[in-house]
């Protein structure tokens, strides 16, 4: 994802004094968690990088290890185009190797690593995959492709602009073929508009573990705000189906995004979290119900969610939602799935 300096970002921005406002305890300190989903960047508008990722991880979690997903930064400024993305995996692979030196404590920041992969690049895209196996020193588990395309501009919540019906292109349907032959995970966010092209997908690479980002993307915006049941109609029906499909997995998170529409971070203060766990709660049940914890993980997709709470209210929230899980359910949910899906 090649973003260019001048795209106005879609997400709230990250305001520290105002998410100093609201300071909550650490709701069960000991439970083990694997931060599934998180983003290292340096952009003209904001900077979020080891240092900053692993002071919001030491607020009180036990975060042992952590996924970065690509975000379209430090990507190499010569060479074939195609294979720019590299530097992306490289610079991830770095912060890995100083997370696992133990200067720094014993979280395992990028412990897995998710690069981006380009699927329309069809069967060219092996080169590519095999340079990112390389460059990340083994520590390669997946790649992203984001997908979230709607025809209403103010429907639209990501800094990516794919082409409409990505899924369905031919191309980019050989491009999965070498994500399967290269033994790799399959990422990608869409709209709750798209679940049906994502079950095309799903249904068409049984064979590739496809990992839905950020609860699968009801939007809350443009054309749809202010009409919370048709969409979560809509919504629920989708992801019912694609719970059908064994090989698909959910995130549990990115709910703080604007695109979803709970305002949190236009608000005077910063939510508490009791706020996020009763506006987050029938999205992330209802994905729990259909996949089951097995095929479920949390996520903080930091720093975009920090737009709207702090990490620590984030987690908070979470273990709220899941309070009512057993102990095997709360292991797969924060940690056991995402170490087994992305093999740490």
């Amino acid at each position: 994802m090649s973003i260019s300096p001048n795209t106005p970002s879609p997400h709230f921005p990250v305001r520290e004094d105002w998410l100093r406002l609201h300071q909550e305890a650490i709701i069960a300190p000991d439970q083990p968690i694997i931060d599934a989903h998180h983003h290292l960047w340096e952009r003209p508008e904001s900077r979020y990088l080891f240092l900053d990722y692993l002071n919001d991880v030491e607020t009180g979690h036990n975060i042992q290890a952590s996924i970065f997903m690509e975000c379209g930064t430090m990507y190499r400024n010569s060479g074939p185009d195609e294979l720019r993305c590299v530097g992306e995996v490289e610079f991830a692979a770095g912060n890995a190797a100083m997370g696992a030196s133990g200067s720094f404590g014993e979280y395992r920041v990028c412990d897995g690593i998710i690069g981006y992969g380009d699927l329309l690049l069809g069967e060219r895209l092996e080169a590519v995959l095999q340079a990112q196996i390389t460059a990340s020193g083994q520590r390669l588990r997946g790649v992203r492709q984001i997908a979230a395309w709607h025809e209403d501009p103010a429907a639209r919540g990501s800094l990516a602009s794919p082409p409409s019906d990505l899924l369905l292109d031919p191309e980019f349907r050989k491009g999965m073929k070498e994500v399967e032959r290269a033994g790799l995970t399959f990422d990608t966010f869409v709209y709750h508009t798209q679940l049906g092209e994502l079950l095309d997908l799903a249904q068409a690479a049984p064979h590739t573990k496809i990992i839905i980002n950020h609860t699968g993307g009801a939007i809350g915006i443009g054309p749809y705000a202010g009409a919370q049941n048709e969409v979560f109609a809509e919504w629920s029906a989708g992801m019912r189906e694609l719970a059908r499909c064994e090989n698909t997995f959910v995130k549990l998170g990115g709910l703080g995004m604007k695109v979803f529409g709970h305002g949190f971070g236009d608000k005077d203060r910063p939510p508490s979290s009791e706020a996020l766990a009763t506006a987050w709660r029938p999205y992330i049940e209802t994905c729990i119900e259909l996949f089951g914890p097995r095929r479920c993980m949390f996520e903080s997709n930091f720093p975009v969610d920090k737009g709207s709470c702090c990490y620590a209210v984030l987690w908070n929230a979470f273990k709220r939602i899941a309070s009512g899980a057993g102990p095997a359910e709360m292991e797969r949910l924060f940690h056991g799935t995402a170490a087994q899906v992305y093999r740490l």
